[in-house]
């Protein structure tokens, strides 16, 4: 079940077999990034000899002299792409912003993409752009012709000149309506079919059972536990959660009831050196009556008992005390002291939600603004208030990693639902802390283990980029602050993380439109109800290709078995200029350097290659 639209190719449309060798050129661009698995016109004999499918799907169709693109029919609502599709091609030039040449073809609206073939003169390749990455769209009218500006979720502004009045206003409307569905299940992820990966591939990499073999390895006082198997203890939680050997699953499931969104406190992090844990979970549901949960009360009494003789314990909440308080009266709240001996309470108050997006908007805006003073420049650096979110985010950080390292105490980790700051925090910490954690592969588990499978609604968080003007109070961040911190770790600490920028920005761009079924939904149970498991590629699949390596790793790195205690001091933390400016200033110097670096460990590899191994038991010179 499927659509098509015409695919035209620009100039010398009057010569046929010019035609027929140009759409299978774009055919075979179109297959290899796997946009297309199958003649996408689907008849039984081709009259294109060079076509490069040979399983055609029905004899019913002809073959357009042009190239026919497919995807899905289904859609939310029960429309179809192509009643979505007001037209199929246009003339236009794209211009893509500072040092980018200006590149001038026929454009084409698919489900999926958006996409621009340049004319049979241009040396540049077929652009591509997934229309989930869309933020928002602007569209202008003169005399004959229009424009349409698209502001992406990368934070790329690009600017689209096509012929035609008629025509822009269509295509204008069509970018809107695709970029906007809502339906997972039709999402390109869903087709995405890559040359050189398959199904499955990668997404077996980190469960839960991994980092719990790492805990068993380390101490007995933990086991996993499949008591949220089927979802009905905590919607948001993963299968399988790391749990007190001592406390069995009916306590735990009587104290997710205790628990806002079920989410009892269960395992982050096993500090091996101090024998302590990081835990998380969402507030106790105490409530004006000041309930109470024994099962719960017992749950973190086992802990402590787990944990090094005499531990003690903090509990680290996200708000301010005076938003405790007053979640208390809508039936939230905070542990109790007397209820729970051997814990204090300590509040952090970190910004989530509306606020966070906002400061997000205004250094979006502020870092496009080109015209601007310093002064005014700087003014509204720090009016938006990004670095001191990042400063927050670091020092609570600190503070509960400090806990475990230098206090021998556990620390539990909450606000309100858990699925925000709370992951931010429990995840710094353990990079913090953990060497394991700043390799790449441990990365990898961390960002799967601390936000995909801890249930971080990415789906909600990341539907709207710093652009839209839409304004929905379940947008955030908070992905992308974890990120920037992650940033600021490196920047201090630059042989310390075996990753380098490559790879932070290739998260915050998949956070928010990917080709990928890593980030999709809200938390595993919404995944295993769309198959994504199954029916789509891991993205850390795709990362861990070999061409991707070079990209995304640091060629500076050693392993560093030490903690690494950032610095938050105004002058240590700076603006991710990589990621906030890249789209609007030229390479810095510095970037070069770094080409260079990778080059100069490049060649030593290659010289130590052709050189007889030394044994690391051996001693050297």
């Amino acid at each position: 079940m499927m659509f098509f639209f015409l695919f035209s190719v620009s100039g010398n449309a009057s010569n046929p077999e010019f035609k027929k060798k140009k759409n299978s050129e774009c055919l075979l661009r179109l297959r290899h990034e796997g946009l297309l698995n199958s003649c996408p016109a689907g008849v039984a004999s081709c009259p294109a000899s060079s076509c490069p499918f040979r399983s055609p799907r029905s004899p019913r169709l002809k073959l357009l002299e042009s190239a026919l693109l497919l995807g899905p029919r289904p859609t939310a609502g029960g429309m179809e792409f192509s009643e979505l599709i007001r037209t199929g091609r246009a003339q236009a030039e794209l211009l893509r912003g500072p040092g980018a040449p200006p590149l001038r073809g026929t454009l084409c609206v698919t489900g999926h993409h958006l996409l621009l073939s340049p004319g049979p003169q241009a040396t540049s390749d077929l652009w591509l752009l997934l229309l989930r990455s869309v933020d928002s769209i602007e569209k202008r009218v003169a005399g004959d012709s229009g424009t349409i500006t698209l502001r992406c979720k990368d934070l790329r502004v690009l600017q689209l000149d096509i012929e035609g009045v008629e025509a822009t206003l269509d295509i204008a409307r069509s970018i809107e309506a695709l970029s906007s569905l809502e339906s997972v299940i039709t999402s390109f992820p869903f087709f995405y079919r890559p040359k050189g990966l398959r199904l499955g591939d990668a997404w077996h990499f980190h469960p839960p059972e991994h980092y719990y073999k790492r805990v068993a390895r380390e101490t007995n006082a933990w086991r996993l536990s499949e008591v949220n198997e089927d979802f009905s203890v905590c919607p948001s939680y993963p299968r399988a959660v790391i749990v007190p050997r001592a406390v069995d699953d009916d306590a735990l499931a009587r104290s997710a009831r205790f628990r806002q969104g079920g989410r009892f406190p269960v395992l982050s992090y096993h500090h091996a050196p101090s024998g302590t844990v990081l835990l998380r979970s969402s507030q106790p549901l105490t409530g004006p009556q000041k309930r109470r949960c024994a099962e719960d009360e017992e749950l973190l009494r086992a802990v402590l008992a787990g944990a090094r003789p005499g531990a003690r314990g903090f509990i680290v909440d996200t708000r301010s005390a005076q938003a405790a308080k007053q979640a208390r009266m809508t039936g939230g709240g905070t542990e109790a002291k007397a209820a729970y001996p051997g814990w204090k309470r300590l509040h952090r108050p970190m910004e989530r939600g509306r606020p966070l997006q906002e400061s997000f908007v205004r250094l979006v805006e502020a870092c496009g603004d080109l015209e601007q003073s310093m002064d005014r420049w700087l003014s509204r650096l720090e009016g938006c208030r990004w670095l001191a979110h990042v400063k927050e985010a670091l020092s609570t950080a600190c503070l509960a990693a400090q806990g475990m390292e230098r206090e021998g105490a556990c620390i539990l980790v909450h606000g309100a639902e858990g699925t925000d700051s709370t992951l931010l925090v429990t995840s710094l910490a353990q990079l913090i802390l953990d060497p394991l954690s700043r390799t790449m592969t441990g990365f990898q588990e961390l960002v799967e283990r601390e936000w995909i499978q801890a249930g971080h609604p990415f789906q909600l968080r990341c539907a709207h980029s710093a652009f839209s003007h839409a304004r929905p109070k379940h947008e955030a961040p908070t992905f992308l602050l974890f990120l920037d911190c992650v940033w600021q770790l490196g920047r201090q600490f630059p042989l310390s993380l075996e990753f380098g920028e490559g790879l932070l920005l290739a998260l915050f761009e998949h956070a928010y439109a990917s080709p990928f079924g890593t980030f999709l939904c809200n938390s595993e149970k919404e995944r295993c109800l769309c198959e994504v498991r199954t029916r789509t590629h891991s993205l850390w699949s795709g990362l861990n290709q070999p061409k991707e390596q070079r990209k995304l790793r640091n060629p500076l790195y050693v392993l560093n078995p030490l903690a690494i205690w950032p610095s938050v001091e105004p002058q240590s933390l700076r603006l991710w200029q990589g990621l906030f400016l890249r789209w609007t200033r030229p390479p810095e110097p510095s970037e070069a350097a770094w080409e260079k670096v990778w080059q100069i460990v490049t060649d030593k590899e290659k010289t130590e290659g052709s050189q007889p191994t030394v044994s690391a038991s051996e001693p050297q010179p």
